[in-house]
């Protein structure tokens, strides 16, 4: 019997873990780090030892790799738990806008890349961004203090 993956922590793992399969020296950060401590208590996960929390993150990687696109295209659950994303997040200074195809690296780690042409100047500290889908289904990163919007795809 095969158990289901919890839809938010299936989509973490479907935009971290590259469509590859379990390479050893990949930098799949693991499911420790991918779930607060709370989450990874409450899942009773930490009561597994280092074998076999190694072997599910290996079985993580392999089943993201062979079923993610499939569930993100078919699975209900996964599909609006996956149109609900938004994510909040500070840009690392310095920050003074965009200009084409500018790089924002956030302080959650994520790197996303301008995808639409445009520029702004941004004037200020506050460096607050909400990134989420638009009505066409593209991410696009608004920055809070001024709302600007601009379309965004992410590297990492």
């Amino acid at each position: 019997m095969r158990s289901a993956l919890p839809p938010l922590l299936f989509l973490t793992l479907a935009c971290i873990i590259p469509m590859a399969g379990a390479d050893p020296d990949s930098e799949f950060p693991g499911v420790q780090k991918l779930m607060s401590d709370e989450e990874y208590r409450a899942s009773g996960l930490d009561k597994l030892s280092a074998d076999e929390r190694a072997a599910l993150n290996r079985w993580l990687v392999n089943y993201t790799a062979a079923e993610a696109p499939a569930m993100l295209r078919s699975n209900p659950e996964v599909i609006a738990a996956e149109e609900a994303i938004r994510i909040e997040a500070h840009i690392k200074q310095p920050f003074d806008g965009w200009s084409g195809e500018t790089l924002f690296y956030l302080d959650n780690g994520q790197v996303w890349r301008q995808r639409l042409p445009g520029r702004y100047m941004h004037r200020g500290e506050d460096t607050a961004v909400v990134i989420d889908k638009n009505f066409f289904g593209f991410y696009q990163m608004t920055v809070t203090s001024t709302d600007k919007t601009v379309g965004v795809s992410r590297v990492r």
